[in-house]
């Protein structure tokens, strides 16, 4: 009788019985999102969170441009917006079927909601650091977009934008150390080896774009600007 009584205590302290909330969750729980989440159909919150991580992958390419030179904040949250967002929601498929292919010959054939899953919400603190950029933009304005700051830009501004830029580089780290977790939970493979998978998708992914490009700038070339 007492060892039933300990066992049923130690389910209730151990086991967890809290609903999954995975915007919260995902954060330090990755695995246990993801394990709630396989048996679940492709949703609009995955698709906002892919729109999310383009939006703010567009920000961080207009600072490395330097677009804040020649363009308005106005101008490049525009850009970010329209382009940035379809970028976004596009690089869901075009990665989730990299790794549904890669998954089927290293470990467990993951579905493709379930690789769809880990990418949008695995993307959860990049998605996150989407605010950092929008806070920087308001205090800084265009200086938020520029890779060199000019000289006349106050010190508190500097400051500020190296914080803002901390921020998102560790967000995006972060990021990454979810999808790798995410991986290794619906592929079944270890850490490890997920990681190798990460980054052979990674690769496997940037080719692709890069002859996508090649390919346009050959048939269009009035579309590449010099």
């Amino acid at each position: 009788m007492l060892e039933s009584v300990t066992r049923i205590a130690y389910a209730a302290l151990v086991l967890p019985t809290e609903p999954i909330r995975p915007l919260h969750d995902v954060w330090l729980r990755p695995r246990r999102v993801f394990r709630e989440l396989a048996s679940r159909p492709i949703g609009g919150a995955d698709y906002l969170l892919g729109a999310a991580q383009g939006i703010t992958g567009w920000l961080a390419l207009s600072r490395a441009q330097n677009a804040g030179a020649s363009s308005t904040v106005v101008e490049i949250f525009g850009k970010a917006l329209l382009l940035g967002s379809f970028a976004g929601i596009a690089s869901l498929f075009l990665m989730g079927t990299i790794y549904s292919r890669l998954g089927s010959r290293a470990g467990k054939s993951a579905a493709r909601n379930q690789v769809f899953h880990v990418l949008a919400y695995g993307g959860v603190p990049l998605a996150a650091s989407l605010i950092v950029w929008i806070f920087a933009a308001l205090l800084t304005g265009e200086s938020a977009f520029e890779d060199v700051p000019h000289p006349d830009v106050e010190g508190f501004v500097a400051l500020l934008l190296r914080i803002q830029f901390f921020t998102y580089v560790l967000l995006t780290l972060w990021s990454v150390v979810i999808q790798v977790m995410g991986l290794s939970e619906i592929m079944e493979v270890a850490t490890r080896k997920a990681f190798g998978l990460w980054l052979l998708g990674q690769l496997i992914g940037f080719l692709a774009l890069l002859f996508l490009m090649i390919v346009i700038a050959t048939l269009f070339p009035s579309a590449v600007t010099s």
